[in-house]
């Protein structure tokens, strides 16, 4: 849908994911400025807007799709020390708005079984646990999180800059502001997953246990 001049642009990513039995299924989509311009299906990885080269978006693809597999292999793994009968669900949305006034805002949160569970505070660098009351699981994944500059600096970093200028090379194209051209979209999708398997980590070792 049109935007009005006022309201915020934007670039959003979602990332679902369902585990049960050790198997792992995946959706998910980008968008930038409420178009799609991603799309996650399985282990299908698109780009739907051409805003990459094709060696670029090559490039970005085998990222995108190695993660998938390993952490396909990862559940699998965890299954076999701790087999589950019941299914989990994941879900990451993260992403940026650039305002007008040029104030720019960051998010990434997660929900765990449609609960939220862990969000990132982009200004600090740092993950912040958002199930209400006590578990073992959100701790743990917390704390796993914490320990990956992937996770905290690559990430805040993607939020804070190379998400905005996503945002200011749309701009460029209504001649509201200059802006940086063939933006790595994808990025985003890589750093989110690589988050997603610090959770996978801390969801699966502490299921039927001690953490």
């Amino acid at each position: 849908c049109p935007t009005s001049p006022a309201a915020p642009l934007a670039f959003t990513m979602l990332q679902l994911t369902r585990v049960y039995r050790g198997n792992s299924m995946f959706r998910g989509n980008a968008s930038l400025n409420g178009q799609l311009s991603h799309l996650l299906e399985e282990n299908n990885v698109t780009q739907v807007l051409p805003l990459e080269p094709p060696d670029a978006w090559a490039r970005r693809q085998n990222e995108v799709i190695t993660y998938l597999k390993n952490f396909r292999q990862l559940v699998m793994l965890f299954n076999k020390e701790r087999p589950t009968n019941f299914t989990h669900h994941l879900c990451c949305h993260l992403g940026c708005r650039l305002y007008p006034n040029g104030t720019v805002q960051s998010f990434y949160e997660v929900t765990l079984n449609r609960t939220a569970f862990l969000s990132f505070h982009v200004p600090s660098a740092t993950w912040e646990r958002r199930w209400p009351g006590e578990l073992p699981v959100a701790a743990f994944a917390q704390e796993q999180l914490m320990k990956y500059p992937i996770t905290t600096q690559d990430l805040q970093y993607f939020l804070n800059t190379t998400c905005v200028s996503i945002l200011e090379a749309q701009s460029a194209r209504t001649g509201k502001v200059s802006g940086r051209s063939r933006t790595p979209l994808v990025l985003g999708l890589v750093l989110g997953s690589f988050g997603l398997l610090g959770m996978a980590l801390g969801i699966f070792l502490c299921t039927g246990g001690s953490c």
